[in-house]
């Protein structure tokens, strides 16, 4: 099973969708509120060189926004 991290804030809408896209294909994933957290929030800067969320990280691949073709390809997704 993947490892599974979104970095995320509770007004992000493509955020919300990505859990749900998530969620509806049963994969398992850490939700962290990078609004509450200033270590999370410094470690998606560092390791995605963005500010935007939603960032997901994927066995230590980071993905910024809701890129659903590389998710997929990552998490072996098929539709």
């Amino acid at each position: 099973m993947p490892k599974v991290r979104i970095f995320s804030t509770p007004s992000c809408v493509y955020c919300v969708t990505l859990k749900e896209y998530l969620k509806s294909h049963n994969i398992s994933f850490e939700y962290i509120d990078v609004s509450l957290d200033e270590q999370a929030l410094n470690e998606m800067i560092e390791k995605s060189e963005q500010m935007s969320v939603p960032v997901i990280d994927i066995n230590g691949e980071f993905i910024v926004g809701f890129d659903k073709k590389r998710i997929n390809e990552l998490l072996k997704i098929i539709e």
